[in-house]
């Protein structure tokens, strides 16, 4: 199969079947939220330890007797005023604090580690289950499950890969510069040619390993053994996917930096995601699976992509209003959690609040309507998909990333000097935002409570396959809440109660 031949698979594929792959890749934009969960217990466990050794009281007192930032904006005086400040921290800083940091740090690159191997395992399964005609989610269930481990193996295997071939060349140019200068000078440009060409094979080499070990079932070995054969036998095929994907790559860059003034960069963030990383992975798929005999690319839809699109948002609407009517006690549970910890967020930094005031009017001064509302709706709909599927994770990190907003949240009323124009603000776009990050908590809690009955064996991959099917058109319904309020947030909240406040 040609490159021309492989892309229309991909597209036919990616358009026929979208609810049946792209829960997945949704899936991978949670994995900092759920990763998050060993900082955020570090947090919390930094707050209880300076709480009961009373060291907070301490910082607490010593900012109370700290004037209020200047107001003028001379460079020397602010200086003063922050070499005032520092001693007030100073209790806060302990090797104790350090330590659990350190831990929590160390356990967030763990989680982060073994979810993208998993979240990775799932969704080239489930792209090899949708080119089989079989239902993609159910096979990324079975593959995230079984095929985790051989990723990760995969991702160390390379990383040790491009490990030695830097330290070779490193060494190599070492030991030339003791002999010669000039040798060491002509070695480093040697170095330089051979081990870009050598980590460009590694990393096409490992692009298809992961499609390899799908494809065939394999383990580690055999997955590098597989692409190391496909790209013997088909290199004008392999040398062109790595030009396609790093191609679009670089055209993302440049699309994202080109719109970025125009707060487009959530959004293609979020398209990177969705859109270019299921497309790149069924690429390279059908092009090993027809090198292997194994894959069957379904035909294109009928219907055009204004319809799929118009009928993909109508379907979107419905099932979010089916889903908050179905689950109220969901619903109830993610309410709480976020009012519960937006007063916890109030009451710990009301202390501080003369003495590191916020602005609303100066946080909004400047901004330019249209480049605000697309930056409000990327951000908003890139937290509400992550939080929302990040359930998965036994609803811990989508309570957790509830609970952080709600902090936020309240810490920023607390601090706020004119609460009244900060409710102004937020009251015409928050009676959106608001309810809809809700929805997207509970929706996290539902898929946590789903994935807990698949593990415990009380609930069928199919079931689990259900209700990631659900959450993807959930999601895609909040997408339309969230644009209303990213309009409004834009155009309408920063501006209508100046006359009056």
């Amino acid at each position: 199969m040609d490159l021309s031949a492989a892309v229309t698979a991909m597209t036919a594929t990616l358009r026929r079947r979208p609810a049946d792959l792209l829960p997945f890749y949704l899936l991978g934009t949670a994995v900092p939220v759920i990763a998050r969960l060993g900082t955020f217990a570090a947090l919390a466990g930094i707050y209880a330890y300076l709480e009961v050794t009373g060291r907070l009281a301490a910082a607490r007192d010593a900012l109370a007797g700290v004037e209020p930032p200047p107001e003028t904006q001379d460079p020397e005086a602010i200086q003063a005023w922050a070499e005032g400040l520092a001693p007030a921290f100073e209790p806060l800083v302990t090797p104790t604090v350090g330590a659990i940091f350190a831990a929590g740090v160390l356990v967030t690159v763990v989680l982060a580690i073994l979810s993208y191997a998993v979240v990775s395992a799932g969704q080239l399964s489930a792209v090899i289950a949708a080119l089989r005609d079989e239902r993609g989610l159910v096979g990324g269930i079975a593959g995230a499950r079984s095929r985790w481990l051989t990723f990760l193996g995969l991702y160390v295997a390379e990383l040790l890969l491009w490990a030695g071939v830097i330290a070779l060349g490193s060494i190599a140019v070492g030991v030339a510069f003791l002999a010669n200068p000039f040798l060491g000078a002509a070695v480093a440009v040697a170095a330089l040619l051979v081990g870009f060409v050598a980590l460009a094979l590694v990393r096409i080499l490992f692009a298809f390993a992961p499609v390899a070990v799908v494809v065939d079932d394999a383990g580690v070995v055999g997955g590098v053994e597989g692409a190391g054969g496909f790209v013997r036998s088909n290199p004008v095929d392999a040398a062109a996917y790595l030009v396609v994907a790093v191609g679009t790559l670089v055209g993302v860059a440049s699309v994202a930096s080109g719109v970025a003034f125009l707060g487009g960069g959530p959004v293609v963030a979020l398209a990177s995601a969705v859109v270019v990383a299921p497309a790149l992975d069924l690429l390279k798929t059908v092009l090993y699976g027809d090198y292997r005999g194994t894959v069957d690319p379904v035909s294109p839809p009928e219907a055009g992509v204004r319809t799929q699109l118009s009928g993909g948002l109508r379907r979107g609407w419905r099932e979010l209003t089916a889903f908050v009517r179905a689950t109220p006690g969901h619903h109830a549970l993610a309410l709480a959690v976020a009012v519960g910890f937006g007063a916890v967020g109030w009451f710990a930094a009301a202390p501080f609040a003369e003495t590191v005031p916020t602005s609303i009017e100066g946080r909004i001064a400047g901004q330019i309507p249209p480049v605000a509302a697309l930056t409000y709706f990327g951000n908003n709909w890139g937290v509400a998909i992550a939080t929302a599927f990040s359930g998965v994770g036994l609803a811990v990190p989508a309570l957790s990333s509830l609970a952080f907003n709600g902090v936020a949240l309240g810490a920023t009323a607390a601090l706020e000097e004119n609460l009244a124009a900060l409710v102004a603000f937020v009251v015409p776009h928050g009676i959106f935002e608001i309810p809809a990050l809700v929805v997207s908590g509970a929706l996290g809690v539902h898929l946590g409570v789903v994935s807990w009955r698949t593990f415990r064996g009380r609930a069928s991959r199919e079931r689990f396959a259900d209700a990631l099917e659900t959450a993807f058109w959930v999601t895609v319904g909040l997408g339309i809440l969230l644009g209303v309020a990213g309009l409004v947030e834009g155009f309408v909240s920063p501006y209508y109660w100046r006359p009056f406040l």
